[in-house]
């Protein structure tokens, strides 16, 4: 298996819509990346500590946090600033999705087709940005 093969390739979702959350972990896995969801951002900075991550899909809109500000701190923080992040959002656009400086690496509105996300992920794994 060749180095950069999707198996190698570790992605944290944090989504709180559960169905949503499955059926990406469902996609992804069905792909052979490997996948760890969060339903909030509470113990997000653990789980990016544990997994190193080779992306972060994370949804704008949490029970408990602003996405965006969550992507400000991960890019003020020397351990998490590489980390690439896909933006999901079915309430903001690509338009207005900044806040502040920081831009995330790619983003994708909800609902979303499959090929998209994929596309993305691919796009933004191969070091592609798409914002």
């Amino acid at each position: 298996m060749a180095t950069g093969s999707k198996s190698c390739k570790n992605i944290l979702v944090i989504e709180d819509n559960h169905a949503i959350l499955d059926v990406i972990t469902l996609i992804l896995q069905s792909e052979s990346y490997k996948v760890t969801g969060l339903g909030k951002s509470e113990n997000m900075l653990a789980h990016l500590d544990a997994l190193k991550p080779d992306l972060l899909i994370l949804d704008i809109m949490l029970p408990d946090a602003d996405g965006r500000v969550l992507l400000q701190q991960l890019r003020s923080d020397e351990k998490t600033s590489d980390i690439p992040v896909l933006m999901i959002s079915a309430r903001y656009t690509e338009a207005n999705i900044q806040h502040g400086e920081i831009k995330p690496n790619g983003f994708l509105a909800k609902p979303f087709d499959i090929d998209d996300l994929l596309d993305k992920i691919e796009g933004i794994l191969a070091g592609h940005t798409y914002c």
